[in-house]
């Protein structure tokens, strides 16, 4: 009987799940996934989380008490690097040990460390251990990963060609961009982090209300890498932050265009990365462009009615400025 893998369906699972689910598939495992972010999952990681976490840690916390008593094993790395001379949020490490010492009867967790700071070739390294729970056969922990690979550079293409990660695992809805009546579309870039961006129910469906009132997205996945390491390397001091240089090189693309009408960046409150970037990216496009900026800033007290507020205002903002600005005499 297959051994059961639980995966909560938050932080980086919106980054590696096709990465994650082939490997443990091609090994024999059986997936189990967290159900859909919901009121529910949100209100048992609040109360199950320290207070100073920030929301997505919190929400992780809610996934994983919707998944623990379904699951053999919990899939909770304990991630230190994601790329080359670069960290992510230290929460991501001890990240095991909180939910170790926050519930009571759970599964196995494992928790092996990934660091590819140094190299790349540590993942394989990392796929080796985790595998070792399933097979005693490194030929095919290895042939498993090799497939997972390829899966995952297929869902890469897919982002970069503008569609979601739910998209990858055969959930895809119809996302119609919808032109208003008289209105041209928008080009607007969302800039966020892939669990506030792509968690519909965290971010009140940001990205659906956005396609909704005439907006084309661009987000992080869709620019190339190369350009966004070709702008980082102009920056005085090296971004040591895989989010952060993703994020600044990508703002830095935008100011390039033509093309672009605005730009949100979406963040959650209590984010240290977050806290930083978001005034980097601020300052560079308000110094060196005027187009329009907005930051949207979540918690797990969020209110839609305000979010939709601040989207419209921005929206209406943005197309009367296309209509009326040049109209208006420099004298008022």
């Amino acid at each position: 009987m297959s051994k059961k893998v639980g995966i909560p369906k938050a932080l980086f699972y919106y980054q590696y799940i096709p990465l994650w689910r082939t490997f443990f598939e091609e090994l024999g495992a059986e997936i189990v996934v967290s159900d859909y972010t919901s009121k529910r999952i949100l209100d048992d990681g609040v109360k199950s989380c320290v207070d100073e976490a920030c929301l997505p840690i919190k929400l992780f916390h809610g996934h994983v008490l919707n998944l623990k008593d379904r699951v053999d094993y919990l899939f909770i790395p304990r991630f230190t690097s994601v790329s080359k001379n670069e960290y992510i949020c230290p929460k991501f490490g001890g990240l095991p040990d909180m939910v170790r010492h926050t519930f009571k009867g759970l599964p196995e967790i494992i928790d092996t460390e990934i660091n590819l700071r140094k190299s790349a070739k540590n993942a394989l390294e990392a796929a080796l251990d985790i595998g070792s729970r399933f097979t005693g056969s490194r030929m095919a922990i290895k042939r498993a990963f090799h497939k997972a690979q390829k899966d995952y550079l297929r869902f890469r293409q897919m982002l970069k060609e503008g569609k979601l990660p739910e998209d990858f695992c055969g959930r895809e809805k119809q996302r119609p961009l919808v032109r208003q009546a008289g209105n041209r579309m928008l080009n607007i870039a969302v800039i966020g982090h892939v669990y506030n961006l792509y968690d519909s129910y965290i971010n009140m469906e940001l990205l659906d209300k956005l396609r909704n009132n005439g907006v084309n997205i661009i987000t992080i996945d869709m620019i190339d890498e190369e350009i966004i390491n070709e702008k980082c390397s102009t920056l005085p001091k090296r971004m040591f932050w895989n989010f952060g240089r993703k994020a600044i090189g990508s703002v830095m693309h935008i100011l390039d265009r033509d093309d672009i009408d605005g730009v949100i960046y979406l963040m959650s409150f209590g984010c240290g990365i977050d806290s930083f970037i978001c005034d980097l990216a601020e300052r560079k496009v308000r110094r060196e462009s005027n187009i329009p900026f907005i930051v949207l800033t979540i918690d797990e007290h969020s209110g839609e009615a305000g979010m939709n507020t601040r989207i419209e205002a921005f929206l209406d903002m943005i197309r009367w400025r296309h209509k009326d600005e040049n109209n208006i005499s420099a004298y008022g």
